[in-house]
């Protein structure tokens, strides 16, 4: 009969999710010798390996990839049954894995994470701000329990749900030609220089689409965070597409200005991702149900 205990699916889950016995030994206070007895016997009861070795790297094989989900999900019912059957069974603990691109990561952290922090003191969040593409693959290797990214994703493995109302801007610094003039029209953008998010971005996605309805001009630099972009515009290196949200204290102090492009439809939706193969407990129900206050 195969017995295989929490600690080892720990171990496993570890591994997998930090790519070496040695980054799990340190998550889970152990030496490297004991996490890899422990997934050395893991694998003896399965009979199977689970991991390929490249290079000093672990990465899960498809019998890995498989069993993942299933024991991401036996730990956390093993919790709850631990805290159902405590005195204090209300209290949530865990930690929580938090994917979010640049724009929530940075703008919108306050009303992604508030309640919920505020809520379960006793839970631990880890927050991870990369673009939409990262995000996306850190969700479908179970590397994250839930993503927030700009625009709906697309992906069999993923479940996309709406969160908030967002837009982006087009600002430029005010002493700019286009931030004199009082009425602005998609011809006064040709030969425009364009400070841009990296490819993998959904800004950049964004931007991109609202670039084919302008006359051409060019990209003089691509960066991978908002508030670069922003520091680039003010200092007059070109114009730049930004998050409202990103915007509003430059504005206020006169460093940007906004530019008047009622013809470019600029509105994106903040999405929710969750995996379709994960197991939604009590701390990613709460997570969720905070959301919505």
């Amino acid at each position: 009969m195969i017995n295989i205990s929490p600690r080892q699916l720990e171990v496993f889950v570890h591994v997998a999710v930090h790519g070496s016995a040695r980054a799990a030994a340190e998550h889970l206070y152990m030496t490297q010798p004991a996490v890899s007895m422990a997934l050395a016997e893991m694998e003896r009861q399965l009979g199977a390996k689970v991991f390929a070795r490249e290079r000093g790297r672990l990465h899960l094989n498809a019998r890995g990839r498989e069993l993942l989900p299933l024991a991401q999900e036996l730990l956390e019912r093993y919790a709850e049954f631990g805290r159902h059957g405590s005195d204090d069974h209300a209290t949530l603990s865990g930690e929580l894995r938090i994917g979010a691109s640049n724009t929530v990561g940075n703008y919108r952290v306050g009303e992604l994470l508030g309640v919920f922090v505020r809520e379960h003191r006793q839970a631990t969040v880890q927050l991870h701000v990369a673009n939409t593409r990262q995000i996306v693959a850190g969700m479908v290797a179970h590397h994250l329990d839930v993503g927030c990214v700009e625009g709906h994703v697309a992906h069999p493995l993923l479940e996309t749900r709406a969160w908030l109302s967002d837009s982006l801007v087009v600002c430029a610094p005010p002493d700019h030609p286009l931030a004199r003039r009082r009425i602005l029209r998609p011809t006064h953008f040709a030969g425009a220089r364009w400070i841009l998010r990296e490819p993998g971005s959904a800004t950049r996605d964004l931007s991109a689409q609202a670039l084919s309805r302008l006359p051409p001009g060019e990209t003089v630099l691509e960066l991978h965070q908002t508030e670069a972009i922003k520091q680039a515009t003010i200092a007059g290196l070109g114009i730049a597409f930004l998050p409202e949200v990103a915007t509003t204290e430059a504005v206020a102090a006169g460093h940007l200005k906004v530019l008047n492009t009622r013809f470019l439809d600029l509105r994106r939706t903040l999405s929710l991702l969750l995996h379709l193969r994960r197991y939604r407990g009590a701390l990613l129900e709460a997570f969720l149900a905070s959301l919505s206050r």
